[in-house]
């Protein structure tokens, strides 16, 4: 009796677990500040430091464009999840599992 199923399961019926979203996401926003961190690395080895002392700069390049502004509060925003997720990550790590026991439902 050779019955064809499937060595492991599908997408559809894999119902993915909170833990593996927030180490998804957590990599994702670590890999976008990464992105963030090189880029401003390459514009002072293109421009220098010296440019970042002139005012003129700063209200050429953070208020230039609606676009730059959305990308500083994505930033903001990646960083700020990044940190409070790697401390969530962290205190799950070293207390035994307990913030992951308290929004589960009772089996009975």
């Amino acid at each position: 009796m050779n019955i064809l199923r499937p060595l492991s399961p599908h997408l559809p019926i894999y119902k993915p677990q909170l833990t593996s979203t927030f180490s998804i996401s957590h990599r994702i926003s670590g890999a976008f500040l990464a992105t963030i961190v090189f880029f401003f690395y390459l514009l002072c080895l293109k421009i220098g430091l010296i440019c970042f002392t002139y005012e003129n700069f700063y209200q050429f390049f953070f208020y230039s464009s609606k676009l730059i502004l959305i990308s500083v509060e994505t930033t903001a925003l990646a960083l700020s999840y990044h940190l409070y997720n790697g401390v969530r990550h962290l205190l799950t790590d070293f207390s035994g599992f307990f913030f992951l026991r308290i929004g589960r439902k009772r089996l009975k």
